[in-house]
């Protein structure tokens, strides 16, 4: 089977005093999701899973409908900072010169998560693989985030996690950007494609980290 690891579209920027931030997607966002649905809709897929989280199902629901499937919203491929109460692109913390952004690139930010490490990544390996036995044969869109998709695919490459920092990133995923993996029943893993962006190509649309399309 083949899993399509996907990264959700821009959010607005959300900084609440109680409770989860959660935004939902900019009118760019809603642009980057439309273009995705149309890129992916003569595709074959079998099932869209979505995070929890507004700015991952609001990004699936076009994949969903152009192939008339029911969106499948899973918790467990929620971000690690799912209860965080604030959420600002990182592009902007880069260009605003936020020392939030000082903070990642030192590996010290606290990105407000209730889980460790340790527990994230069993979360997200457990849901994705248990994803993967649901579908045997079959090729499976999950909307997410950039941290699973990086946490899957460090797992596959067996690339450790950054000493000292909760971020499970090796790479930055692009809005919207495609992460093909192939899954035996077997249970070899083979990665087909990082960073797709292909549907933003000519669009003008914002890629991440001041790429455009």
């Amino acid at each position: 089977m083949q899993i399509l690891l996907i990264r959700h579209a821009l959010p607005i920027k959300r900084e609440v005093d109680d409770g989860a931030a959660d935004p939902e997607l900019s009118e760019i966002g809603q642009q980057q999701a439309a273009l995705l649905g149309e890129y992916l809709a003569t595709e074959a897929i079998d099932a869209v899973y979505a995070s929890t989280m507004r700015r991952a199902h609001e990004t699936a629901l076009p994949v969903a409908a152009a192939h008339d499937l029911d969106l499948v919203l899973e918790p467990g491929v929620a971000e690690f900072d799912r209860h965080s109460s604030e959420y600002v692109p990182v592009e902007e913390l880069k260009a605003a010169g936020d020392p939030r952004w000082e903070q990642m690139l030192a590996g010290t930010y606290d990105p407000g998560s209730d889980e460790a490490r340790h527990e994230f990544e069993a979360r997200v390996l457990d849901v994705v693989e248990r994803i993967i036995g649901d579908h045997s044969g079959e090729n499976v869109a999950v909307v997410c985030h950039g941290g699973v998709i990086s946490t899957y695919l460090a797992h596959i490459l067996r690339i450790p996690p950054p000493e000292g920092s909760f971020n499970p990133g090796f790479f930055y995923p692009g809005y919207t950007s495609i992460h093909r993996v192939a899954a035996s029943s077997k249970g070899h893993r083979s990665i087909l494609a990082i960073n797709e962006t292909a549907h933003l190509r000519g669009s003008g649309l914002p890629i991440g980290m001041g790429r455009h399309g």
